[in-house]
This record gives structure tokens, C-alpha cells and sequence, in this order.
């Protein structure tokens, strides 16, 4: 909260300020609390969507046969994994459409990573949400493209935030990351926010239904 609460005092000194809410984003009663709001300001539409959602089940799909003893992902902790990393992508972009609250010119992200095609330990259930949003980005830049709204997938490189700390084995990913890097480094939030940036300027219009790696050429480096 600290941290939120310096960002706001940021933005409410360089512009108009902004809305913080502070709620489970993959609800759907929370969802429609933010929506209710959101007309009630009467602000118009909303510019960009970043879908962000770094919360899921990182365990096993299988048995170790060296640690028989570890746990397994559950159905309850898969279908979460995918409801909240992916589903509800689609859910809000449904509820800014419908409710005309996002229209021409708009921008929808999604944050993917390079576990959507490559295999890591305990990543299974992550790694499965994170093919189906991408493929979840694609339906959608074609459903939206008539109402000139599109939707692409930022796979960040490898990123040394509190979410990445969370993975099992996170300072191997570290070090292969900085390492494979044709730059040495990590990929750092600022380089995230400077491509998101761009793509939403007004001359990005035709990009769309893409996964755009943002990582220095770390995924292309064996």
C-alpha cells in the first residue's frame, strides 16, 4: 500500500490523478463494482486495457519420481489458474464493451511470458493459462477489429519483481535470463512500460492479434 499510495500522490500532482481500487479483479461482483463506477463518473472511454493478473498455482502436473511425496495440481487450483490469468480477460473486455465504456482507438494487453511455449518446473498450470490467453488475444483481435479496438500480448523478458520471486527456483531463471540476454541484463518494468507506451500511441493502429516480445532478444538467445 505504500507503494500505491506514492504512485497516486504521483499522478494526482502531474494530471487529473486517478481511480485506485483495491479488489480481487477476477470476481465478477468486484468486476461489475468498478463498471457501475466507471459510468457513474461519466469520464468517457477508456484508452488502453492491461491485463496483468500474476496469480496462479505453480506445483507439479506430475508425480516427481525423485520426490514422489510432493503435491500435485488439483482440478480447483488449475481451473483458478486459467479463470484468473486468462479467463477474465475476457470478461472485462466484455463488460468495457458492452457498456460502451472502451471504443475506437482502444488498446487491450495482456501480459504473457516465454512460459507459454517453453516447459519450467512447476510452471504447468501457469504455463497452460498463459497459451490461453495468448490464444484468448487472437479471438479477440478479430472479434474486435470491426469496432477498431486491438488486442495484443507483451511477453516481457524475464523481470525481477515480487511475482517473479514467487516462482520455484527463481534465481536459476535469473541467472539463464541475464546470461542468454543479448544485453546481459534483466528486463526491467521501465522497459515494459516504454513498449506499452508506443503501442498505444494512435500510429499503432495496425498492430494487432500479436504476441510482442519485450525482452532485449532474450527468447530468441539459446
Amino acid at each position: 500500500m505504500p507503494q500505491v499510495e506514492a504512485l497516486l500522490a504521483e499522478l494526482h500532482a502531474d494530471g487529473p490523478g486517478a481511480t485506485f481500487f483495491n479488489l480481487n479483479a477476477a470476481d465478477d461482483g468486484r468486476r461489475a463494482e468498478v463498471i457501475d463506477a466507471m459510468l457513474a463518473a461519466g469520464r468517457g472511454p477508456v484508452g488502453v486495457l492491461v491485463h496483468s493478473l500474476a496469480f496462479g498455482t505453480l506445483v507439479d502436473l506430475i508425480r516427481p519420481v525423485k520426490d514422489p511425496a510432493r503435491p500435485v495440481v488439483r482440478r480447483k487450483q488449475l481451473e483458478m489458474t486459467l479463470d484468473v490469468m486468462c479467463h477474465s480477460l475476457v470478461y472485462w473486455a466484455q463488460d468495457l464493451v458492452h457498456n460502451d465504456l472502451i471504443g475506437r482507438g482502444g488498446r487491450i494487453f495482456a501480459m504473457t511470458s516465454s512460459g507459454s511455449h517453453l516447459a519450467f518446473d512447476q510452471y504447468g498450470p501457469v504455463s497452460a493459462a498463459k497459451a490461453a490467453l495468448e490464444s484468448t488475444i487472437r479471438q479477440l483481435a478479430r472479434e474486435l477489429a470491426p469496432r477498431a479496438i486491438t488486442a495484443n500480448a507483451i511477453m516481457a523478458g524475464v523481470t525481477n519483481t515480487p511475482a517473479l520471486q514467487k516462482i520455484p527456483g527463481a534465481q536459476v531463471l535469473i541467472d539463464r535470463a541475464t546470461s542468454k540476454n543479448p544485453h546481459h541484463r534483466l528486463t526491467e518494468p521501465e522497459d515494459v512500460a516504454a513498449a506499452l507506451v508506443e503501442l498505444s500511441r494512435p500510429g499503432a493502429y495496425w498492430i494487432n492479434g500479436n504476441v510482442i516480445r519485450v525482452d532485449g532478444g532474450e527468447d530468441v538467445c539459446p
